[in-house]
Parts: C-alpha cells; structure tokens; sequence
C-alpha cells in the first residue's frame, strides 16, 4: 500500500505483481537488499515479508557529497556514542539510502528532493507500508510497548488492542495507539520518522481523523529526547507530512496549520514559515474558514512574527486579523484589545508613517468610545503636527510615561510627519530654512539633517540650496487626503490652468504671427514677379509668352 500526498490510497503499479513474484528468482531486475539493523525491537515498518523501505532521508542524493561519511563523527570514539549513532552510522545510511534507491527504480517510482522540506508544506510526500489495518496497529502498538519498557511509564497498550481489533473496534484500538504514541518520542533517532509514518499512516485511514490528529500534533510539540540534535527537523518533516497527505479542501488541514504555526514558534524558526503564508487566503477558500478561525491563525502569525523580530509582519497580519470584526462586533472585548495593540504599534513603528488603513477599521474607530485619548493621540499623527503634539503632552502631563511611550521616538516621527505636511502645503515648491526650523522647532543649523531623515523616510524628495537657504520639493507624500487637500489639490490645478491657458495663448500668437509673416512674403513675390511680366500664377513657370501674328508676318 501507497499513500500520498496528492492521490491518496493510491496502489503502486507493479506492486501486486512484484509481491507474487516474491521468494522467486527475478532475472530483470534483483530485489532490493535486506538490512540488518543492530540488535533491539525492529521498527514497525520492517515486519516479516514486507517490501517496504523507511522514509526516505531529504535531500538523499547530496548526502556523503560535502563530507566524507567516515568524517561524520571523527570527533568522537565508538564509546563516547549512544545506541543509535555508533562508529557504523554512515554505514549504515549508506545502506539505507542505497536500499530505498534501489526499491524506487524497482517500482518504476523516482524521488526528487528539494533543498528544504522543512519549510514545503505543499510537496508531495510518500509513505510506503504494507499489511492490513489490523496488522499495522498491532504492529504498532506492540512497538510501543516494547519500547515503552524502556521508560518510567511503561504501557501495555499492545496487549490492550489485540481483543479490540479481533473484535473490529479500530477506531477504539487506535485511540490507546494514539493516547501512548508519546512513547515515540524516546524511540532511537534512525527509527523514528519509519515509526512516525506509520502512525500517521493509521491515523489518516480511519474514520475519524478528526478525532486522534490532536494528540499525534500535541506530542510532535513536544521535545524528541532521543535526538536533541535533529528532534525540531525529525517533528517538522512529521508535521508537515500530516499536512501534505490530506486532502487540498480537508478542513482538518487549518487545525493541522494552527499546530504548526505553534510549533515553529515554540523554536523561533518563524523564517521558515513566512514563505507559506502568501497561501493563507486560497487556503481558507479551500476550507471555507469562518471568520473566527481566521482571526485566531492571524493571531496566531502575527505573534509568531513579533517573537522573531519582524515587526511589519506582525503588524500587517495584526491588521488582518482585525479586518475579520464587523461592525456588529466592533465594540467587543477582543477586537478593542487587539485594537489598541495595533494602535500602539502604528504609533510607536519608526518606519510607519501611513495610518489610514488602520483608522478605516471599524474596531480601531470604535475606540473613540473606549479609549478616547489613544484615539486623540492616533488623530494627531494622522493628521496634525509637532504643536498639536506638544499641546496633547501638557493637557494629559504624565500620560505618555505611564503607558509606557517613548516619547522621543514619538516627538522625533511627529517632526518628520510634520516636515511632510509643510512640503505638500507649500504651493510654490520652495521651503525656506527659516519656515522648516519653526515648524519643526529646531536650530537653524539642524535643518540639513532633518531634511535628510525626511528624505531617508520616503516622505519627501527634493534637494537643498544651502546658497539660498531653501529646500526644493520634488515630490511629497499627502499624510491623509481630505477636503482641505482636496481644497489645495483644485487650487494647484486652478494655477496649473492658468499657466497652461498662457503657453495656449503665447503659441498661438505666435503661429499667427508667423502665418502672417508668411503671407506677406508671398504678396510681395508675386507683387515682383508682375512687374517682371512674369505670371504670379506660378511663379516658377518662366517660359515666354508667344507673340500675336500680324500683317508684316505675311
């Protein structure tokens, strides 16, 4: 049996026919070869008669390329290692690899990695195993008391399911699978993502995967003590396996997301997940994700971002999320907590200087009610300037200090905000030296560098004259576009208007001018040409006119 990603329950084509001919001589081509594992309870995936090879390691063919496989370990003695990495690793690798080749050319089947499976939680995975439910869960649960043995909890979760599945009860056989598959997390490293498969193998053929899907996410948080090393790689491949081998339009694939969401923040490997994320939309598409759910992953992203530094990010889906309150619930508790956390980030972001996508959000204007002086305080670096500001620090003195503000960063962005309102009201394009130090109140001598910060910001591009003192705008950036600038928008046209009827009335002159001049030109030629005897008809035609017959011709 073949599981996958795209088309799952899948057979294997020539897989029937290659288990008929098995224990038989094969002339074509040999089977793959037998492993020999060292010595302890073998991995589900390696029962008696079976032809099914562990997962494939990522990336296969570029392994033992970088480095030489008897360099692996060369800083470490046999007896320095644990069971599972002794001096016979790269051996054994070799081995396992080369087995899991030849099985897939055997199969007509072909494996091409991708430079990091950790974070393509759309690529198509592979889980090969073989037997019946029933088989495969005994299996399984006899692995895990075995290996449960070896562990403070031991659990005789094997001999538990037998009587279920003799009876048919699956779905009960699997929950006491489930409910001790933390076991797994002890397992020796090299067996653990065969083990793994399985499992989820199990999972995904019941009837309920809804049901045990949790409890195999929640142990996959949970630290892999036999591979400190590769335990968040091991975790990850588990995970997105999971992901990968339901259904494009399974629902189940959001609380999958949401769990994996969890678990790279729990690493701090949020770098990892942001390329999926540009999926979010087509996916809740795909699962018909109600408003709630969206808001709680975009949470979920937004928090994950913040913790790894990324502060647009989290911004941008902090917004995303709040775009998810209606009107209706606009006032709630939730969407006026989340608010004011975005509110204080726009306000306090050294790089954000655009507020009106979060002033248009109902929940954000609905904090005129709950929190009138934040909302006073987001009006003004929307809209006003330096002095407004200062005039908001002396009506609530100490206000700033006891929400815990930086009040330089705050005056510094309000002096840049400041600097871009002056440029777009400034109608002749010229900002003395003078006019930038009062609004900005500021030295004289400090107004070169702010005006390099204010171009730094994006806000206005333009050059100084230090001969004249002045700044020259080229362009600016509206901070918001109302009815004053609609005002100050229709009286640049109006003088734009006014220059463009005067060039009109200039060019006009002077093509009348010329015109003039020209058909003086022609007057005066033809003036000349007919006191020559010469027709003006066509001044270019001189032949002689020929002369009148008279009586003396005879």
């Amino acid at each position: 049996m073949a599981s996958n990603a795209g088309q799952q329950d899948s057979a294997v084509p020539g897989f029937d026919e290659a288990k008929a001919a098995e224990g038989q001589e094969l002339t074509k081509k040999p089977l793959p070869p037998v492993r020999t594992l060292p010595p302890g309870p073998l991995p589900p995936y390696e029962s008696l008669g079976a032809i099914s090879p562990p997962a494939i390691p990522e990336d296969f063919h570029d392994i033992g390329r970088s480095k030489p496989p008897s360099d692996l370990h060369s800083d470490r003695t046999p007896s320095d290692l644990s069971d599972y990495s002794d001096h016979n690793t790269s051996r054994y690798t070799d081995s396992v690899i080369e087995g899991a080749a030849l099985f897939l050319e055997f199969y007509g089947l072909s494996y091409t990695p991708h430079a990091d499976n950790t974070a393509r939680m759309a690529s198509p995975q592979l889980i090969f195993v073989d037997g019946t439910f029933a088989e495969l869960a005994q299996e399984m649960a006899d692995y895990i008391q075995t290996n449960s043995a070896k562990t403070d909890h031991p659990v005789q979760v094997g001999d538990e399911v037998r009587p279920l599945l003799e009876k048919e009860k699956n779905e009960d056989a699997l929950e006491a699978i489930v409910k001790a598959a933390g076991v797994l997390n002890t397992v020796p490293e090299k067996e653990f993502t065969g083990a793994i498969n399985l499992l989820i193998h199990l999972v995904l053929q019941s009837n309920e995967p809804k049901r045990h899907l949790p409890a195999v996410c929640s142990n996959l948080l949970k630290p892999i003590t036999s591979s400190p090393t590769h335990g968040f790689t091991l975790a990850a491949n588990a995970l997105s396996t999971i992901f990968n081998l339901l259904d494009k339009q399974n629902p189940v694939r959001y609380n999958v997301f949401l769990q994996i969401i969890r678990f790279i923040r729990q690493h701090g490997q949020y770098e990892l997940l942001k390329p999926r994320l540009k999926n979010l939309e087509a996916w809740f598409a795909d699962w018909e994700t109600n408003a709630e759910d969206q808001r709680k992953l975009y949470i979920d992203v937004s928090d994950a971002a913040a913790e790894a530094g990324d502060d647009e990010e989290s911004y941008h889906y902090l917004l995303k999320a709040l775009s998810t309150f209606d009107r209706e619930e606009a006032e709630a508790e939730e969407a006026q907590k989340y608010s004011l956390k975005a509110l204080k980030m726009a306000i306090s972001s050294p790089t954000r200087f655009d507020f009106q996508d979060l002033r248009a959000l109902p929940s954000v204007q609905a904090l005129s009610d709950s929190q009138p002086v934040y909302s006073q305080l987001l009006d003004i670096f929307t809209e006003q300037d330096l002095e407004d500001y200062n005039d908001f620090r002396e009506e609530h003195e100490g206000w700033i200090e006891k929400e815990k503000l930086d009040n330089e960063k705050l005056q510094r962005k309000m002096r840049l905000l400041t600097f871009a309102s002056l440029a777009a009201s400034t109608p002749n394009r010229e900002i003395p030296y003078a006019n930038i130090a009062k609004a900005l109140q500021i030295p004289s001598e400090d107004v070169e560098m702010w005006t390099i910060d204010v171009v730094r910001a994006k806000l206005v591009e333009g050059r100084l004259s230090q001969k004249q003192k002045v700044f020259l705008v080229h362009r600016t950036t509206y901070r918001v576009f109302g009815e004053k600038q609609w005002r100050e928008l229709g009286t640049r046209i109006d003088q734009f208007k006014v220059v463009v009827d005067r060039l009109t009335s200039t060019v006009r002159r002077a093509q009348a001018e010329v015109e003039q001049a020209k058909k003086n030109e022609e007057e005066q030629l033809a003036k000349k040409l007919a006191g020559a005897g010469i027709s003006s008809g066509n001044p270019g035609d001189r032949r002689r006119q020929p002369r009148q017959r008279t009586d003396d011709d005879d």
